[in-house]
C-alpha cells in the first residue's frame, strides 16, 4: 500500500460520513420535489374536476390546455391530456381523504400505478400504505 493510500484509509470515518450527510441531503430534496409534485397534480386535478362539473370542460378543452402549456413553457414535461386527465382522476379517486402525507410519499408513477391496476379505494390505500412504509418503486 502507498503512502498516499495509507493516509487516505485513515479518514475513511470522515469521508464515510460526509458521503451520509450528501446522501441524506439527497433524499430530504427528492421527497421535497415529490411532495410539491404531488401537491401540484393535486391542485391541478381539483381544478380540472371542477371545470368539468361547472363550466363543462370536456376532452378538447383539456386537449387544448394541454397544447397551451407546450406551447408557452417548452422546458415543463409532463402536461399532456392523458396526464391532465390522470391528475383529474387522482383527485376524484382521495378528494375525500384530503391531501393526506401518505399521498405525497410516494412517487406519481406509484400513484398511476395504484391507480390503473386496482379496483377498490381499500385496495388503493393499501397499496399506498405499503409504498409509503416500504419506499417501493413503481416497478416493484
Amino acid at each position: 500500500m502507498s503512502k498516499s493510500s495509507q493516509k487516505l484509509s485513515g479518514y475513511q470515518k470522515d469521508f464515510d460520513k460526509i458521503y451520509q450527510i450528501i446522501v441524506e441531503a439527497q433524499s430530504k430534496t427528492w421527497s421535497a420535489i415529490n411532495t410539491q409534485l404531488i401537491q401540484l397534480y393535486w391542485s391541478i386535478g381539483k381544478y380540472i374536476f371542477n371545470k368539468t362539473i361547472n363550466d363543462n370542460w370536456g376532452k378538447s378543452t383539456v386537449e387544448a390546455l394541454a397544447e397551451y402549456i407546450h406551447q408557452h413553457h417548452v422546458p415543463v414535461r409532463g402536461f399532456s391530456a392523458r396526464n391532465i386527465w390522470r391528475m383529474k382522476q387522482f383527485y376524484e379517486t382521495y378528494e375525500d381523504t384530503k391531501l393526506s402525507t401518505v399521498l405525497t410519499e410516494i412517487s406519481w408513477s406509484n400513484h398511476l400505478h395504484i391507480l390503473s391496476k386496482t379496483k377498490t379505494l381499500e385496495e388503493k390505500r393499501y397499496y399506498l400504505e405499503l409504498g409509503s412504509k416500504g419506499r417501493y418503486s413503481a416497478r416493484e
